[in-house]
């Protein structure tokens, strides 16, 4: 396998990984800053207020995302990895 077919695959396989993972942490981030917020503003310094809020957003953001991200994977396997370990 040439090196630049190499890199450039590496490199498809790291931005794919970046757009899928993308949407979660978007929403994590801003659960966390919205319930970092709602704790300062209020005094409240309960543990689970901050994990159980992002959790259940974190998990409805990936199964509202699930066939986006196996849709990509998928597609970049049948394009791009498949045909390389093929050897076409």
């Amino acid at each position: 396998m040439d090196e630049a077919i190499f890199f450039d695959t590496m490199r498809q396989a790291l931005w794919i990984a970046v757009t899928i993972s993308v949407p979660i942490l978007v929403v994590a981030l801003l659960a966390g800053l919205a319930i970092g917020l709602f704790q300062a503003l209020t005094s409240i310094q309960e543990m689970t207020l901050t994990f159980v809020p992002k959790l259940i957003a974190i998990v409805a953001v990936f199964w509202a995302s699930m066939g986006f991200m196996t849709q990509t994977l998928v597609s970049f396997f049948t394009e791009r990895l498949i045909p390389l370990i093929a050897g076409t």
